[in-house]
């Protein structure tokens, strides 16, 4: 959608195609009202606001902690939704921090080019467009329509077409609408304007003193050195004011000069700028100025200029990079990442997800991390995690050597599709090694007139009416033990185990039929509390119960 309105391709050079960190756009409202055109006199619309600076949040469920950041300094949000797929879980968590920050939103329904049959306007409003289509398409949009508005009603939000709201303070606006074709785009950048403009006059002054912010971006510039693109959100900063950037320690600096991108431009993006000494909230900014060599993306900062505030500013910094990037010597995941912003999403997901972290930092994966995820004794948790990180050579060399799993992706999601797979095949492997160990439970019948041999070993006819019997276990009857399964044959094959409700030959070393063992008799396998301690630890409750069933 952004990159319509802006005429750029920034999100096809995403990661699969999905935006993986905040950026930031500024749209001077000479463009929205370009955009909107015919649309504004329509409504009799008077746009009093300047613009606006649209903060492009990644869409992925994964990104919860960047976007959560996004919501918490927005003042009205656009809520993305595919008309043809409705609600996904990252909709919900988008609407959770929503609610959470009590952040006033209007749903962008997109993709409505791609319901069958549907005719593109290009750049028209959603509603002359709609006019045009087929009767059938009309009918078919309305289903989806329909089925998105009934998602939202169940969620407990009251909603309807942005031209049928009658209250806008009470209902939620839907705009259908494309970003390939942009039809609906007028009323989305409408829509945000005239919103802004009538119920959030009061948030949107700007505050005298601190200016605070995040960094998307730490960059070489020629001519500049070292630069960092921010995200100013509250305040104001000035060229010559102090400058503390947060990190595990904090680094304070002057403002040299400060770079702003121009309208329309993609802040992560864009080669040329222009020298400011003065900006305000919202805005999206380049700064120069000396020792910002080690500054971490995702770094939260401050402006000042008063110097006595600086101390106390880097102590609250100090303590919010403490609990994104860590240590500690218990059992646990390695998470590396390639910035802040990024570290802090996997930390909040894995502490979600009840995964136990060992070390959580920024930096390429090094013969360190090897090192330290080799003494993890649990074997689920023995992975190093990496997000858009590199490895060194050694590193490389010493986890193959060394058997350690080490999953890299520049994509968050699929790293926990990944880790997921790791877990599920690392528990099988598990499972398999712990049920070689143990005595697998089994009730076994006699079956009449299946008496093939006395003894030596005695050779029986069986059924398996419960568990599974293996070749090599002790039986019993009762609880006395009478012997040894030394083979088993189905259907004149020789199998090494029988489950429940096969009739099998059975070799029996020790008992003799007739004095030990008689026809009808119910023998069961000979089970100690390990086993059935290991059964419950691997979730097999049924074997679990009848062990014990047995061993009573």
């Amino acid at each position: 959608m952004l990159d319509k309105v802006r005429e750029t391709t920034v999100a096809k050079r995403e990661a699969g195609g999905i935006t993986q960190s905040i950026g930031a756009t500024s749209i001077p409202i000479d463009a929205v009202k370009n955009i909107c055109g015919s649309l504004l006199e329509k409504l009799k619309l008077k746009i009093t606001i300047p613009g606006l600076l649209i903060i492009d949040t990644p869409g992925h469920e994964s990104f919860c902690s960047l976007r959560e950041r996004g919501g918490s300094c927005a003042d009205i949000a656009v809520l993305v939704v595919d008309i043809n797929e409705g609600f996904k879980p990252q909709t919900d968590e988008s609407l959770g921090f929503l609610k959470q920050f009590k952040t006033p939103f209007l749903v962008a329904a997109t993709k409505i080019d791609r319901i069958t049959g549907w005719i593109k306007h290009e750049g028209e409003c959603f509603y002359e467009s709609f006019e045009k289509q087929p009767q059938w398409v009309k009918e078919k949009f309305d289903e989806m329509f329909y089925n998105l508005v009934g998602q939202l009603s169940e969620r407990g939000f009251e909603c309807e077409r942005y031209d049928r709201v009658e209250d806008f303070k009470k209902m939620v606006s839907i705009v259908p609408c494309s970003g390939i074709s942009g039809e609906g785009i007028p009323e989305v950048l409408m829509l945000l304007t005239g919103l802004s403009q009538q119920f959030l006059k009061e948030r949107l002054e700007v505050v005298e003193g601190i200016g605070k912010g995040s960094v998307l971006e730490v960059k070489e510039v020629k001519g500049l050195g070292t630069t960092i693109d921010v995200i100013l959100y509250d305040g104001e900063m000035k060229k010559g004011d102090w400058l503390i950037i947060g990190g595990t320690e904090p680094i304070v600096t002057k403002i040299k000069s400060l770079l702003k991108p121009p309208a329309m431009k993609e802040l992560r993006v864009e080669k040329q700028f222009e020298q400011v000494d003065y900006v305000h909230a919202a805005a999206g900014i380049k700064i120069s100025a000396p020792d910002l060599e080690n500054v971490m993306a995702g770094s939260p900062i401050a402006a000042v200029t008063d110097k006595s505030k600086v101390e106390d500013i880097k102590k609250e910094m100090m303590e919010a990079v403490k609990q994104i990037q860590f240590e500690t010597s218990g059992d646990g995941v390695i998470v590396k990442a390639d910035n802040l912003g990024s570290l802090e999403a996997l930390v909040h997901i894995l502490k979600k997800k009840d995964i136990p972290i060992r070390k959580a930092s920024v930096g390429e994966i090094n013969k360190k991390d090897i090192l330290e995820i080799e003494t993890v004794k649990d074997p689920l948790r023995k992975v190093i995690i990496g997000f858009n990180v590199p490895i060194t050579e050694i590193a490389e060399q010493d986890a193959k050597d060394r058997n350690i799993k080490i999953l890299k992706s520049p994509i968050i999601y699929r790293l926990f599709e990944d880790y997921e797979v790791f877990v599920k095949e690392t528990y099988e492997k598990i499972k398999i090694q712990k049920l070689l160990q143990i005595t697998r439970p089994a009730k076994i019948r006699l079956l009449r007139g299946m008496v093939f041999r006395q003894n030596d070993p005695a050779i029986v006819g069986v059924e398996v009416e419960e568990g599974i019997l293996k070749s090599g276990v002790k039986l019993k009857r009762g609880s006395g033990e009478i012997g040894v399964v030394k083979a088993i044959q189905k259907e004149n094959v020789s199998v090494s185990e029988a489950v429940k409700g096969d009739k099998v030959a059975v070799s029996i070393e020790g008992p003799t039929v007739g004095r030990h063992i008689n026809e009808d008799d119910v023998l069961t396998t000979v089970m100690h509390k390990n086993d059935i301690k290991i059964l419950e630890e691997l979730g097999m409750i049924k074997e679990a119960e009848l062990a014990k069933e047995i061993l009573k």
